[in-house]
């Protein structure tokens, strides 16, 4: 199942790891430290970054809408998905 993380991005609802605030130092080092080594996916097109996407494959993601709406969206996808709808 694919979740939207904003601006008709998607990331598999599988690989999330964690859906944070981008706010504390440890995130902003943990970005850094993303940045340089080549798996920071920067999906804000510009935007402030609002909440950070952590996957099971060590990549970061940066998304310009809130946690909770990720989270919202991603809490949809599964009752669609326990009902048998395609998403």
């Amino acid at each position: 199942m694919l979740i939207s993380i904003g601006y008709g991005n998607m990331v598999s609802s599988q690989r999330i790891v964690a859906v944070i605030s981008p706010d504390s130092a440890p995130i902003k080092r943990l970005i850094s430290e993303a940045r340089d080594r080549g798996l920071l996916i920067d999906a804000t097109y510009g935007r402030k970054t609002r909440a950070v996407v952590i996957t099971d494959s060590d990549h970061i993601i940066l998304s310009a809408i809130t946690p909770q709406a990720i989270g919202g969206h991603f809490e949809s996808g599964e009752e669609k998905e326990q009902k048998g709808q395609i998403i």
